[in-house]
């Protein structure tokens, strides 16, 4: 294969993921192999938050060529399963699919190369960091209400080694024998004998028919240049919808900061009335017009309170990759899977109402949405954050920071945020705009700066100037050029 010495910027949800994407592109590996070696990393580091029991949503943008969504997602069980099941939450996991979709369209190096810093670090052991260990506290209930408490994990403290010889001989497996093979043999048979434990009705022949999608992103008009987001199942539409209306009444934003907020809100609400519609309709909501109340709160809610997932973005020289993995809660679904060391996913608890409602052998809508951006200045930034719901809410402030009050990358992150959330307000403190929200009827719950319920935005990208990279401290992300 051919070798490449050329410098990447990436950020992600954790400082061993940022180095193993460093260390792979210094191997002469393209920018979504560098992202393939970071999301495996977050794995085997951050099981609380994905895991390959789960999803992988992902956008590759290349200088010259048009972008491309990878949509590393599951479907429910072809036979439908019973009602307020655990088993019926579980999906196939799509993001070993993922893996293998991109690594076809864009690798360059080996599966071997790309995965072994993250089949090293479960040899070896990672060290229960605060946030790992303050998941298993929170979860243990879950893991115990299940009976599956035979997970090393669970016996593990804040600054224990952990060693998962189980997950890393099933990265070996796949480094070998190719990703594909995650959805046949005994691999899908562990996973499907573990979720129907839990009553899912998921069979092998579920994994056998299961392949992720490779399309084109959406794209719509974004001040003068293109905003790219993952198509459905992902909701990512909801943030072009209301990035769109964003765009046409630039004027009415431009008259006040304060106002500007409270705008933000509305449109992200009424945008968010188009949920259960994302996977019927699709792109087509782009047409569909947005009621937003100017002056006050309709205070109509919408979105919901999830903090899971990990994000990561890699850009180099003439690449640009933006994604997200994810189990959805933590630990997902809490089913262990002891033959191979992974919990696996809840993502059909994504499944709300109307066409959005349980249907086997369907996808339920999806919270990850990456996206990419591309301006009239000839920049080209992926950005993405975990958060669920909050995740079109984020990116839309970002983007409007760097918009409307010329701001950076790393000072539209380091702005204070708001998250609308089951019809309240959650703002952080010393945001500019709390006043003026408040006195428009949005009720506002006051949290510290840096709660982690505002996201942890990756962002990187290239533009005339050389790479660019931001990295947001709320949930410690790292971003770094090497």
């Amino acid at each position: 294969m051919t070798k490449r010495n050329e410098t990447i910027a990436c950020s992600t949800a954790h400082r061993l993921a940022t180095q193993a994407a460093i260390d792979i592109s210094r191997a002469g590996g393209s920018a979504a192999d560098s992202a393939i070696a970071a999301h495996a990393v977050i794995c085997v580091a951050m099981p609380q938050a994905a895991g390959l029991g789960g999803d992988l949503m992902m956008i590759v943008a290349s200088r010259d060529d048009a972008a491309l969504a990878v949509t590393g997602s599951g479907r429910s069980a072809i036979v439908a399963s019973p009602t307020n099941s655990v088993g019926r939450s579980i999906t196939v996991p799509g993001l070993v699919s993922g893996w293998h979709s991109a690594h076809e369209r864009w690798g360059l190096l080996d599966r071997q190369t790309i995965l072994q810093p993250a089949i090293e670090l479960a040899r070896n052991g990672v060290t229960i960091d605060a946030d790992l260990a303050s998941a298993v506290s929170g979860q243990r209930r879950r893991f115990e209400a299940l009976g599956d408490t035979g997970w090393s994990l669970l016996e593990k403290s804040q600054g224990d080694t952990w060693i998962q010889p189980e997950l890393a001989d099933l990265l070996e497996k796949l480094a070998r024998d190719g990703f594909d093979h995650f959805y046949e043999g005994e691999v899908a048979a562990a996973i499907v004998a573990a979720a129907r434990r839990h009553g899912s009705t998921l069979t092998v022949d579920d994994f056998a028919q299961h392949r992720a999608t490779l399309a084109e992103p959406v794209r719509s008009s974004w001040s003068g240049g293109t905003l790219e987001v993952q198509p459905a199942p992902s909701q990512g539409i909801i943030l072009s919808m209301a990035s769109r209306w964003i765009d046409q009444n630039r004027a009415l934003l431009e008259e006040s900061p304060t106002i500007r907020d409270h705008l933000l809100v509305e449109a992200t609400e009424a945008a968010f009335e188009s949920r259960d519609d994302v996977i019927e309709n699709g792109e087509s909501l782009l047409s569909r017009a947005l009621v937003v109340n100017e002056s006050s709160a309709d205070r109509r809610g919408g979105p919901r309170g999830y903090v899971h997932t990990a994000g990561v973005v890699v850009a180099t020289a003439d690449q640009v990759v933006s994604s997200l993995v994810s189990v959805f809660d933590d630990f997902g679904s809490c089913v262990f899977v002891p033959e191979l060391g992974i919990t696996l996913n809840n993502r059909g608890d994504g499944f709300t109402e109307k066409e959005n409602s349980y249907r086997p052998g369907e996808y339920p809508v999806h919270t990850l949405a990456p996206a990419i951006v591309r301006t009239r200045d000839g920049v080209t930034l992926a950005l993405a954050t975990p958060g669920a719901d909050g995740q079109v809410q984020t990116l839309l402030q970002v983007l409007s920071a760097m918009e409307f009050d010329g701001q950076d990358i790393q000072e539209a992150i380091d702005t204070p945020r708001w998250r609308s959330e089951n019809g309240s307000l959650l703002i952080e403190a010393g945001h500019p705009a709390a006043a003026d929200l408040e006195s428009r009827g949005h009720t506002l719950i006051h949290q510290e700066y840096g709660d982690p319920i505002f996201g942890a935005v990756v962002a990187a990208g290239f533009g005339p100037h050389g790479l660019i990279v931001g990295a947001d401290s709320r949930r410690g992300v790292v971003g770094r050029i090497g």
